[in-house]
């Protein structure tokens, strides 16, 4: 466990310094999700402004028959990026899988949702995985034993630019192999006030959620940053069809991090995080580059939200 805990610190460190050195600064949106981190996104979710995670939950309890009549029982179920397990419980419920594998960086906080998800079903066995599921991690022997079916709610397909997402797409295949599910959640295209104002809430839980990273820096990496100094801002980028979020320096400012220096003058950003939003035909095209072919489409009746089911296919090079 402690072992664990260095090399995620240290992950998080490289992770921070590189995305500093870049230009313009940028930092993975994995690095917000720390303890704090999940648990204000946890909040995030029952936000008036933001419809997603409530919008995915009617889809998955309205379509559920439809859904398990798709996936069938007795399957491997491994949950990327698990977080609370909000939406667990219906999918569980749905398609009564055989074994069930929750899959988070943020270790305290899955095993405590995991430990909660084992006493609402206690004949499931449950094995959670602290990993970063954007690298090659390995799951336990006993999800070996059936067929897989992945799940990605959320659209958290939408962090990742489009090369990184067809790339984790492909290493979605390569995990749960030829043949296996992916049950993957899809944010759809709309206005975009009404985008920016779910990603920049009136009771300001977002601007904490971002400004978080910061204060994770100052307490796992003995960074010295003025939090107050930056400012969090959620931007709509028509070209790139995406929400951006930005850390913008209220004023020039300066800090260290493990030993390095950086200076922010008025203005300028660190970007922590995209939001892609996509429509229908974008979502398909994505799965198919990344290997996988979707078989049935699930939306809520105002088309807010997506979700697929995709077979993972051989690679192939003709039809």
């Amino acid at each position: 466990m402690l072992e664990t805990a260095e090399r995620s610190k240290q992950d998080f460190a490289r992770g921070v310094l590189e995305g500093l050195a870049q230009e313009p600064p940028a930092i993975a949106a994995r690095w917000l999700y720390d303890d704090a981190g999940s648990a204000l996104f946890d909040d995030i979710t029952d936000l008036p402004e933001y419809y997603p995670t409530r919008t995915e939950i009617g889809i998955l309890r309205d379509r559920r028959d439809e859904i398990a009549a798709a996936v069938g029982p007795g399957r491997s179920v491994i949950d990327y990026g698990a977080g609370s397990l909000t939406k667990t419980p219906l999918l569980i419920e749905a398609v009564k899988p055989a074994v069930y594998v929750p899959v988070d960086i943020s270790g305290p906080f899955l095993r405590d949702s995991a430990a909660a998800l084992g006493e609402r079903f206690p004949d499931l066995p449950i094995h959670p995985v602290e990993a970063d599921f954007t690298r090659a991690f390995t799951l336990p022997a006993e999800v070996s034993r059936h067929r897989r079916l992945g799940f990605f709610p959320g659209s958290t397909i939408g962090n990742f630019v489009p090369e990184s997402a067809v790339d984790l797409l492909r290493s979605f295949r390569t995990t749960l192999g030829t043949g296996a599910l992916l049950l993957i959640g899809f944010d759809r295209l709309k206005d975009e006030r009404r985008l920016v104002a779910a990603y920049d809430d009136a009771a300001g839980t977002t601007a904490a959620f971002n400004r978080n990273l910061l204060e994770r820096m100052n307490r796992d990496l003995g960074a010295d940053v003025d939090v107050e100094a930056f400012a969090h801002e959620a931007r709509w980028n028509e070209r790139m069809a995406r929400i951006e979020m930005h850390l913008v320096a209220r004023r020039a400012t300066a800090f260290m991090v493990a030993g390095h220096h950086f200076h922010f003058e008025a203005g300028e950003t660190i970007h922590t995080e995209n939001s892609h939003k996509y429509t229908l035909h974008s979502a398909r095209l994505l799965l198919l580059s990344g290997g996988w072919t979707p078989l049935q489409e699930w939306s809520d009746a105002n088309d807010d939200f997506s979700l697929i089911l995709a077979r993972s296919e051989a690679e192939r090079f003709a039809p």
